[in-house]
């Protein structure tokens, strides 16, 4: 008689885990960073909110010591000031000409600069990329006075050509367009010109689409330079009626210095357009940081 035996039934001793605790929701409605950043926008902020409230106050309350802090009343005598003098609508077309004239040159040839650095090869092309990349750390007050002498063989001094010409195309333009080609995929453009598209077409139809943000932070930025200069200007411009907006209001600020509500109404119109750009354009602009610095 033959005995079975049964082996007895593994046991294993399993440690219990501690449950995960679950994770601590904020009760804030908003980032814990708001707190912080907050604070800091508004203190940006105080001198545009300060220029504002200015230039809807009457010339007692700005001249007042110690000084206004709100406005008793609304008055717009400073822009009907401003608007009413017939130099500022000229001083005004005069740039928005240059600036859009900037911008169009800038995009189109920062994106051919721009994508020939990125995917051509040629002979001397690195020398030539730093070449172009060194004389952004040169001053513009170096560069001032051949500038002026160039323009000045050209004959466009006291014209708005002499404000455009130089600002024609930028190495930031340039450089930014080619980081963003860098970071874009080489597959996109073989395919087309396997299909036959010439380098032309490869990148108006594939690549300047997809460079959307690359380009609205050149516009912005070269729109912001251009809106805002004022030592340029200054040099290559003599008569009034070729006076950019910056300049303009400098005069007009010296020539009637009495009336600060009519100066703060004047800079409150120059600011408009410049802050409306920013904020129709910042996340194209966070965009185009964020990607195009992934290559270098």
């Amino acid at each position: 008689m033959t005995a079975t035996t049964t082996a007895p039934e593994a046991t294993t001793h399993r440690t219990a885990q501690p449950a995960a605790l679950p994770r601590r929701r904020s009760r804030l409605p908003f980032s814990p960073w708001h707190a912080l950043l907050a604070p800091l926008a508004l203190l940006f902020a105080v001198p545009l909110i300060w220029l504002l409230l200015s230039s809807v106050m009457s010339n007692a309350e700005i001249n007042r010591f110690p000084p206004a802090l709100w406005p008793s009343g609304i008055d717009l005598g400073g822009y009907r000031y401003v608007l009413g003098n017939a130099m500022f609508p000229r001083w005004l077309l005069n740039s928005a000409i240059v600036s859009a004239v900037a911008v169009t040159s800038n995009l189109v040839f920062g994106a051919l600069g721009g994508y020939a650095f990125a995917r051509m090869r040629f002979r001397g092309s690195r020398t030539l990329l730093v070449l172009m990349l060194a004389t952004m750390a040169v001053p513009f007050q170096l560069t001032m006075i051949p500038t002026f002498l160039v323009m000045k063989k050209l004959g466009l001094i006291d014209t708005l050509g002499a404000l455009i010409v130089p600002s024609l195309v930028t190495p930031f333009a340039v450089f930014l367009l080619r980081q963003f080609f860098l970071s874009l995929p080489r597959e996109l453009e073989e395919a087309a010109w396997i299909d036959g598209c010439s380098r032309l077409r490869v990148l108006c139809s594939i690549v300047l689409p997809l460079a959307r943000p690359a380009l609205a932070t050149v516009a912005v930025l070269t729109f912001l330079t251009t809106w805002n200069d004022l030592t340029w200007p200054l040099i290559a411009i003599n008569h009034d009626t070729q006076y950019t907006l910056q300049l303009g209001l400098t005069t007009f600020q010296g020539q009637h210095h009495t009336r600060w509500s009519a100066v703060m109404a004047g800079n409150v119109l120059t600011v408009l357009p410049v802050l409306l750009a920013f904020l129709f354009a910042q996340k194209a602009f966070i965009r185009s940081v964020t990607s195009s610095g992934l290559k270098g």
